[in-house]
């Protein structure tokens, strides 16, 4: 058995998208993307005044080790260690 025109006859779900553009470029007005980045993106894209005094920490260090002029404090470490597994 053959079941013909059952649901909406002629209805292209297409054709309304198609109609919309349409009228929209009758009307002068063509349809634009738009993209905005917030405030908080531009910040975290900027480098952080942060940054570029660990940068420079980095900097000073490795002339010291490079000019044989860092040195060790065992204690320094050793109390370091000490408070980060006290805490």
């Amino acid at each position: 058995m053959k079941i013909n025109n059952i649901g909406n006859q002629n209805i292209n779900p297409y054709q309304r998208n198609m109609n919309k553009l349409d009228s929209a470029a009758k009307s002068g007005k063509a349809p634009s993307d738009k993209i905005e980045i917030s405030s908080t993106a531009k910040e975290m894209q900027e480098t952080s005044k942060l940054m570029k005094e660990r940068q420079a920490k980095v900097e000073a260090l490795k002339d010291q080790v490079q000019n044989g002029n860092y040195t060790i404090d065992p204690k320094a470490i050793a109390q370091g260690l000490k408070n980060f597994y006290q805490s």
